[in-house]
């Protein structure tokens, strides 16, 4: 397991040679990279338990589209402008975002207070098990140095599939 309070450093250490690699896979979109990408996404969440983490919930926030908005608000029993204001503001990008980190539906014991209604960002983190995955690259490369799940699975991607 990969020590939380490091993995900013290591992965720092590797970020030129992941940039480096992703965008390689990017431009060559190996025919076995989804189903490679698959079976580590598989493998590596059996080793790692998002709950002894939770560092996506701490450190980053999701985009909360219009249907996220609906659904939490209804579920939090406030209007969605009462949400929005209480909840989110607009980002440089104008993409809705939460004002605060980390996520306040979050709790001490890591578990999500929304999770069956969570953003659909938050539903598809870290990304790592969809299809083309090479139009993702970008995030991947980012998300390295957020989940040890991400950065787990990009070390034994390189290995799988060299560049």
């Amino acid at each position: 397991m990969i020590d939380l309070e490091k993995l900013p450093e290591q992965a720092a250490k590797v970020s030129h040679e992941n940039a480096k690699y992703l965008k390689k896979l990017k431009a060559r979109k190996p025919k076995q990279l989804d189903k490679v990408m698959g079976a580590l996404h598989e493998e590596v969440f059996q080793e790692i338990d998002c709950l002894s983490c939770a560092n996506c919930c701490k450190t980053t926030g999701p985009l909360f589209i219009p249907s996220d908005i609906k659904r939490i608000s209804k579920r939090l029993r406030l209007k969605p402008t009462e949400f929005e204001t209480q909840y989110l503001h607009v980002d440089e990008d104008g993409d809705k975002v939460l004002r605060q980190l980390p996520c306040p539906f979050l709790g001490a014991d890591n578990y999500c207070g929304i999770y069956e209604d969570r953003p659909k960002a938050c539903r598809e983190f870290p990304h790592t098990n969809r299809a083309k995955f090479h139009q993702i690259t970008q995030i991947t490369a980012k998300n390295v140095a957020v989940c040890p799940a991400v950065y787990t699975m990009v070390e034994r991607l390189k290995a799988a599939l060299p560049q």
